[in-house]
């Protein structure tokens, strides 16, 4: 079945029906109703609101689940397979495996990811889910899709709410977990580049820790309410398939991306903490050089103020110019003293120790 606006579709499999409502308006919930599905006001009013805080609900007939999840902005963003992720090979357990196949995911164009929150709403009764977004989730829309299909239908959807709720979340996660490798995998270009005097990486920084904050606003959220689904619904959700190990199975996924989150947030802090004293040292180097050149520059600058005075000086031409050096015996002169000036005050430099860290360093 599908409305004549294109966005409400359903699927069927063994009982089971799933709603999937794309670009959501009053007239697409309002034919859900016409389909026999009654859902509380507020619960329609969420759907239909960009600005909610995700939450569960629980009303006699169904569940009211609210989620965000991130979408990436970037153009040309690589699409994810989800052709049947049940069978599709599981992310690894530890994270130094995560962390190598972040490599692979690296980009070198950018160090940022630019993603924003979508909103999904989900109703889930004992024997049919309505999944209500802005159309912004591909896994969903490929998962539709595929079922509609009959491309691993029994499998995907099975034959309980409670079965395709947790398909639907485990490939958003799946997909989550891509953006958290190219984090993992920004984050050592960050690294490199931290380190590097000719980069500037303040903006990257600032960038992806700010990246870091969303998806861990995300997850949060996320393990607690898949962790109260897990322990209050599934009895009503899935009477004839025990499915508290695939939802075990799904709090370990989250479990792993709340870990490499708190992992990328002290290493960000770290590497903005190492970028600033760097910058400072660089900053303190530069104004100490400065400092100094300036300092240098004071005899000449106070011999070259008396002579430039219209006053009687040796040397100058109103007394008689020197010339037992030449023509320019009192340029020699005057450079003489500024060199012997200058001297002495680096001698006197070096003695206590202002010069000893800049003489190391060009060492």
């Amino acid at each position: 079945m599908k409305s004549p606006q294109a966005t409400v579709e359903s699927v069927t499999n063994m009982g089971l029906e799933w709603i999937n409502i794309e670009e959501p308006t009053r007239e697409s919930m309002g034919e859900i109703a016409r389909l026999g599905y009654h859902f509380h006001e507020l619960n329609i009013e969420d759907s239909l609101s960009k600005i909610q805080i995700p939450k569960i609900d629980r009303h006699k007939d169904y569940i009211f689940v609210l989620l965000h999840f991130p979408t990436s902005n970037k153009s040309g963003h690589d699409p994810r397979s989800h052709s049947n992720p049940q069978l599709n090979s599981r992310l690894s357990s530890t994270i130094p495996a995560l962390l190598s196949r972040a490599r692979l995911h690296r980009r070198s164009d950018s160090l940022s990811i630019s993603m924003r929150l979508a909103q999904l709403s989900i109703f889930v009764g004992k024997n049919f889910l309505v999944t209500v977004h802005q159309g912004d989730f591909q896994p969903i829309s490929e998962l539709f899709q595929q079922c509609k299909q009959g491309i691993a239908k029994d499998e995907l959807m099975g034959k309980t709410s409670g079965h395709l709720l947790h398909t639907i979340i485990d490939a958003l996660v799946d997909d989550l977990f891509h953006l958290l490798m190219r984090i993992v995998g920004n984050l050592e270009d960050i690294e490199e580049a931290v380190f590097d005097d000719k980069v500037d990486v303040v903006r990257e920084i600032a960038l992806l820790r700010r990246e870091i904050t969303t998806l861990r606003r995300i997850v949060f959220p996320l393990s607690r309410i898949v962790s109260e689904i897990s322990n209050r619904d599934l009895g009503r959700l899935s009477e004839e398939v025990d499915l508290s190990e695939y939802y075990s199975d799904l709090m370990d996924h989250i479990n792993k991306a709340l870990e490499v989150l708190e992992s990328s947030k002290e290493t960000i802090d770290i590497y903005k903490d190492t970028d600033f004293m760097l910058n400072t040292e660089k900053s303190n180097q530069i104004l100490s050089i400065l400092t100094i050149v300036f300092t240098f520059s004071i005899p000449a600058t106070v011999i070259g103020t008396f002579y430039g005075m219209n006053i009687n000086l040796p040397g100058g031409t109103e007394t008689g110019v020197w010339t037992f050096f030449g023509t320019y015996t009192t340029l020699i002169v005057m450079l003489i003293l500024y060199s012997i000036s200058a001297l002495i005050m680096y001698w006197y430099f070096y003695k206590v120790g202002w010069v000893t860290y800049t003489r190391r360093r060009e060492t």
